[in-house]
Order: structure tokens, then sequence, then C-alpha cells
């Protein structure tokens, strides 16, 4: 193995055939459509439901189009990376294999571990929504109850934890049922998607796209601008008093609507799983991407042209609670509340499935980690739908108690910082793996290289910047602890420093 110590590598080759250990082997069921449906699955979600209005109304005004357009290049072209990648390693663990044939065991270390942010805090977060909207469908079928219940002076979201709970059984029994669920609940919110954007068609009054990107707001001039380490680090490094609208608040904005493309990075974690993934697994990548772009801008375009932005805004409600605008609000507050129930089930629908990818992506991740030793081994072990069943328990019990007893606040964000933080080094990993390993078969290759890497690393440097700065503390503090861990406890039982170990006592001339 080429390399030793921090920056040991797991060759190509070796990474193939540990997918053969009778013990840790995934069974291959999935094809480009069931990709496609998962990639699409994770995508529409909180994006459309949550974040295109209440992003209008805080941070971009009707501008918040263009930040969705400047969020899906990024992805675009981190999305070619990932395509070249995952046809030519297509073994699970999506980023964290590709680093751990490229940069070395301690950079795979720090980018699994960073996945671990982005999946289960995504997960936990997307499932508080999923919460919130069966309390708004239950009230809408006359039923009046709470999915946030006090313990003892502790909030517990039981929403969040059913729902969490039910899809890792599901994982757990088998990835080619899950996806035909995936394919059934998705086929439901696009539909209602594109109601919405029918619908909301008519109710479109022009006047609202106008100044399509608001004057910049001064810190504490209105309740939602804040200064600061609440406001971008871009903004702060140049001396804006906040991110708020203006040309500033674009860019804050998709930096946070980014956050409403997360998954389409997830496809590349089912390689192992997929019958032809050189072929597959780029069509499913790029093609999830595409479909949900499209829907993206067009449903942003209605909703700002429904509702001036200032309407949109987060306002405090009677109880001193901050009340976010949705897509649901939206067309309630034009009074189409037939379309605003519709919305809320179709909501409803959307999340469910969000969820069940992202853990999906997570117990993945997790599995590939386990085999390689970096986390205990016994995670790795496959039940008899050759599916990582103890991964999935674990990762769904960790999700479950983050869902049901922790406030979701602003962990958008975090998941965004590390999503981000993976793009630009899997974008990085081409260009190391072009110049390392220039004989490999490549089942899609990324174009103009290395210009297209390039440009997608520094698109996610810049969407990065854009976040708060308190975000990047938190950030910080977790990679932290990550290398905390490693040295604990991953570098000494990793598999292939016990392989370096083996080789250096083997007798002379024995291997």
């Amino acid at each position: 193995m080429p390399g030793s110590g921090l920056w040991r590598t797991k060759g190509v080759e070796q990474s193939i055939a540990d997918t053969d250990e009778p013990d840790t082997k995934l069974r291959k069921d999935l094809n480009a459509w069931d990709l496609t449906v998962f990639g699409v699955a994770v995508v529409i979600g909180a994006g459309i439901f949550t974040l295109a209005a209440r992003t209008s109304g805080d941070i971009a005004g009707p501008g918040v189009t263009i930040s969705f357009v400047l969020a899906a290049i990024t992805c675009g072209l981190a999305a070619l990376c990932y395509a070249e990648f995952a046809s030519t390693v297509p073994v699970a663990g999506s980023a964290y294999t590709f680093s751990y044939a490229t940069f070395g065991e301690f950079i795979a270390w720090i980018l699994g571990w960073d996945l671990i942010l982005e999946f289960a805090l995504a997960a936990a977060v997307v499932g508080k929504g999923w919460s919130s909207y069966l309390q708004n469908v239950l009230e809408i079928a006359g039923i009046k109850a709470a999915t946030t219940i006090s313990l003892g002076g502790l909030d517990f979201d039981w929403g969040a934890v059913l729902v969490v709970g039910a899809l890792t059984v599901l994982l757990a029994v088998g990835t080619k049922l899950s996806s035909r669920v995936s394919l059934v609940i998705t086929a439901i919110k696009v539909a209602v998607v594109l109601l919405v954007i029918l619908v909301g068609f008519f109710y479109i009054n022009t006047a609202n796209y106008t100044p399509f990107i608001p004057p910049a707001a001064e810190a504490g001039s209105v309740a939602h601008a804040a200064g600061g380490l609440d406001q971008s680090l871009f903004s702060l490094i140049f001396g804006g008093s906040s991110s708020t609208y203006g040309l500033f608040g674009v860019f804050a904005a998709a930096s946070i609507v980014f956050f409403a493309f997360i998954g389409f990075d997830i496809v590349a974690t089912t390689a192992e799983e997929t019958r032809n993934p050189q072929r597959d697994v780029p069509r499913g990548i790029l093609g999830s991407l595409a479909v949900v772009t499209v829907l993206y801008i067009a449903v942003s375009l209605v909703v700002t042209g429904m509702r001036p932005y200032t309407a949109l805004a987060t306002k405090v409600g009677p109880d001193g609670k901050p009340v976010r605008s949705t897509l649901a609000s939206a067309f309630a507050d034009v009074g189409v509340t037939w379309a605003a129930s519709i919305i809320a089930v179709g909501a409803l629908a959307g999340l469910t499935t969000v969820v069940m990818v992202l853990l999906l992506g997570q117990s993945r991740v997790l599995f590939a980690m386990s085999r390689d030793g970096l986390v205990p081994q016994g995670l790795a072990k496959t039940g008899k739908h050759g599916t990582p069943v103890r991964a999935t328990l674990f990762v769904g019990g960790v999700v479950a108690i983050a869902a049901g007893f922790f406030d979701a606040g602003r962990l958008e964000e975090m998941v965004n910082v590390g999503t981000l933080f993976a793009f630009a080094l899997v974008s990085a990993g081409v260009l190391v793996l072009r110049k390392t390993r220039p004989d490999l078969k490549r089942g899609f290759r990324t174009p103009w290289v290395p210009f297209v890497p390039i440009v997608a690393i520094l698109a996610c440097l810049w969407l990065m910047l854009n976040l708060t700065a308190l975000t990047w503390v938190r950030f910080g503090i977790w990679m932290l602890l990550g290398v905390v861990v490693y040295f604990a406890y991953g570098k000494h039982k990793s598999v292939l420093a016990r392989r370096e170990r083996e080789a250096a006592t083997a007798p002379v001339g024995k291997e």
C-alpha cells in the first residue's frame, strides 16, 4: 500500500476487492432509474417546501432565484467530479472512499467525520420539519395533537422520532424495497410541486419582483438583519453591515439554499449496490440534479411573484417564537387554502423520502469507515437482506435522539459547510487521481479537466465564505473533535495500519 502513517492510501483495486468479503458484502439491486429516484427523492423536500419562501423574506428578496441558480451551478460542477469518482471507484462511502484512494487515511477520516456531520444533522433537521408538517396535516384532518410535548421541562418531538424509527427499519429490511417506497412517494411530491407551479402562476403579481434585489439592510434596521458573527463571513470580510438583502444577501442566500440541493451526492454512496455503477451512477447523479434544478427555479419564481418579499419574512408569533413562511403559508395568504392543504400533505410525503435517503447515505458512510476499521468493525456486518443492519440501526438511533430532543436551530448551515467541504475535496481528488492513476478505467470522465474541478473548488469555497462566521466556529470545533477521535482510535485500529504491522513483522520472503 502506498504511503504510511497518516498518508497511507487504500488503492482503488484494494477498495474494490474488499467489497467481496462475505460478511460485509452488499447486495447489488439498483439501476440508473433507482438512483435517479433516490436523488430526486432526497433533494425535493426542504428546499421547495420551506427554504424558498423563508430565504426570500429574510435574506435575498426575489433575488433568491439567482441564489438557487448559483447553488445549482456549484452543485453541477461538483456533480461532474462525483460522477467520475463514483464510476471509477464503485464502493460504498462516497467522498470518504474517494479520498482514501487519493489523499490518504487522515484526510479520508476527516472527510468521513465531515460526512457524519452532513448526513446525520440533515436527517435530524428534516425529521423535525416532517414532524411540524405532520401536525399541520393532523389539524387539516380535524385532529388537535401537538407533535412536540414537554417531558419534565425537556421538549420531546415524538413525530420526528416516529419517522426516523420507521424509516430505519425499512432501510434495514432492504435497499431495493426502500427504493420502491421512495418511487411512490416521490411521484406524489413531484405531482404536488407541478401543481404548485401551475396554480401559483395565476396568482403572480409582477410588481412583487420589484426590486428584484432589495437594497441592503443595515444591522438592526429590520428584525432579521443581523451583524457581527451572525452575518456571512464574506460580508464581514468586505465591510458589510449585514448580509440581509443586497448582493451580500443574494450570495448568503445561495449558501443557505444550497441545503436544498444536498442529496445528489448520496447517490454516490450506493455505488456498491448498483448493478452497473460505471454507467448508472453518473446517470443517477446528473439526472436527479437536472430535474430538481428546473423545479426549484420555477417554484422560487412563483412564490416570490405571489407575495411581496417583506410578507415572507420571519415574524414573531403571539408566544414570542419565530413564525417562518413556507410554501403552504404563501398560498394560504392569497386565499388558496385548498392548495395550502395539498402542499402540506405533499410536504409530509416529500420530507419522508428526504429523511430516508439521508439515513441511507449516513449508514453507508459509517459502513465503509467500519469496514476499514476507523470505527468499530462490528458495524460493517451485513444481514440476510444484504444491508448493513448494525450500521443502519446505530445511525437511526443517533438521529432519532438528535431529532427528538435537540432544537433544529441553525443546523442547516452546519450541514452546508460540511457538504461544501466534501465537494471541494472530491473535486480536488479528480485532479490528483488523473495525475497518479491515469491507467484506471473510468466509466465517466469529467469534461474540461483541470478547468471544471478547479472552478468547482473555487465555487465551493466561495459559498463557504458566505456562511456565517459562527457556523465556521462550530465547524472548526467539530473537526477538531474528529482529529482527537482519529488519533485516539482510528489511527491504531485501521485495517491498513494492521496490514502494515503484519508486513513489518513477517519473515523475510513471506508476505
